[in-house]
């Protein structure tokens, strides 16, 4: 399975249709918003996809936000989501708390955690858990999504023009 991976898009629904379209280009079957949203407008965007996504620290109107993404029948996984697609352990939170990232990783449990938050994308290990950024559709100098194969372990990261 391959997994489509953004964040932060900050109310920029141009830039995350942009950033699916590269998704889905590259075969993502199911999609992980790690925060930051902005809107609803942004979550028009995954309508009618496999998608989960997590509240960042710049989401303001959080339960209009929420009630909207279930009538899209979109998951929202509040602050931090853990699910498990084949085979494979995932935790997502944003990244903005510090000890939330901390325990994820010191508890050596999952196979990936996926945030945003600094828009800057990467890549590192800690342990058993691979973490995961894939960077920001705003306010970042190159714009990047990152599609995770999970059969693999393949990560790319693609630029997005927008």
């Amino acid at each position: 399975m391959i997994i489509g991976i953004l964040g932060d898009t900050h109310d920029r629904a141009d830039a995350t249709a942009a950033g699916v379209r590269a998704l889905r280009d590259r075969g993502a079957e199911f999609f992980i918003h790690a925060g930051d949203v902005g809107s609803e407008a942004v979550l028009d965007q995954l309508a009618g996809l496999s998608a989960v996504f997590v509240w960042g620290n710049n989401d303001w109107d959080r339960m209009p936000m929420a009630r909207y993404a279930q009538s899209l029948g979109l998951t929202c996984g509040g602050d931090m989501y853990r699910l498990t697609l084949d085979n494979k352990e995932i935790a997502v939170t944003h990244g903005d708390s510090d000890q939330t990232v901390r325990k994820l990783l010191e508890g050596q449990s999952l196979d990936y955690l996926f945030t945003g938050h600094t828009h800057v994308p990467h890549d590192r290990r800690s342990g058993k858990t691979r973490w995961i950024n894939p960077g920001a559709l705003y306010r970042a100098r190159h714009k990047t999504v990152a599609a995770l194969d999970l059969a693999t372990d393949r990560l790319t990261l693609l630029t997005v023009n927008v």
